[in-house]
């Protein structure tokens, strides 16, 4: 744990925003985990669109109540034009001094939470060798047009995939390919029929919905209040304390 002799920059959980009530909900909750895990540090939140508060809404808050500095962690899980430009530019308007750390994935304790997510969805590591042949995932990502996400969300299905002993193929809900179904298709097209949906989403919503509508088995709940994902917030606001001169894109891909 980081110690500071001063107050500590406050964290900013910036969230992309949801129509779904659900997410709001559960991004209250993780920051709930959030500060449970660091008594004493500012925790609050902003979102891109579509919920309140808006980012820069919390930025000029802080400001107006004397607080100096801030880290923005993105709520998000594979660099992408939100982490490129929306997130920088809204830092950039704001009064207080602002460094904003690298999106959540890909990371190990990424991997811990969708393990578990499957687990308590009722995935089993085949015990023979028949059955491993014939099982694989699905990751199911929200997908972006920027090639970046693309690697990242790849280098979470290969991490995921070691963990499991069975191949995880990434697919997407939107801008990407393949899909979920294609995904299922082409595991099936390789004799893997038993194929488990990991859901790759920091809250429940639209998209997370449809990609378990689409799995044929068993379909994982989103990360959500996952204790990892908490300690991974945590993780990156004192990785970008650290290396404050490093760009949040460099970062992305750094453990």
């Amino acid at each position: 744990m980081t110690t500071y002799t001063t107050n500590p920059p406050a964290l900013v959980v910036v969230a992309h925003g949801s129509r779904d009530p659900r997410a709001l909900r559960t991004v209250r909750q993780l920051l709930d985990r959030v500060r449970a895990l660091r008594p004493g540090l500012p925790v609050h939140l902003g979102h891109i669109e579509l919920n309140a508060p808006l980012l820069p809404d919390t930025l000029a808050e802080l400001d107006a109540r004397g607080t100096d500095a801030a880290v923005l962690v993105p709520l998000l899980l594979s660099r992408g034009y939100h982490v490129k430009r929306d997130i920088p530019e809204m830092a950039a308007g704001a009064r207080l001094h602002t460094r904003v750390a690298a999106p959540l994935g890909p990371h190990p304790l990424l991997v811990d939470a969708l393990h578990a997510r499957l687990t308590e969805a009722g995935w089993r590591t085949p015990a023979d060798g028949a059955t491993r042949r014939a099982s694989g995932v699905v990751l199911a990502a929200a997908g972006s047009r920027d090639p970046e996400s693309r690697t990242d969300t790849n280098r979470t299905a290969r991490l995921l995939a070691d963990r499991l002993g069975v191949p995880v193929v990434p697919a997407y809900a939107s801008a990407a390919s393949p899909t979920v179904p294609d995904a299922v298709r082409a595991l099936a097209a390789r004799g893997r029929h038993r194929v488990a949906v990991a859901s790759y989403f920091t809250a429940p919503g639209r998209f997370a919905t449809e990609c378990a509508a689409a799995a044929p088995g068993i379909a994982s709940a989103p990360l959500a209040t996952h204790p990892a994902m908490a300690h991974l917030l945590l993780h990156r606001y004192d990785q970008a304390l650290r290396t404050p001169s490093t760009p949040p894109l460099e970062l992305a891909s750094a453990f």
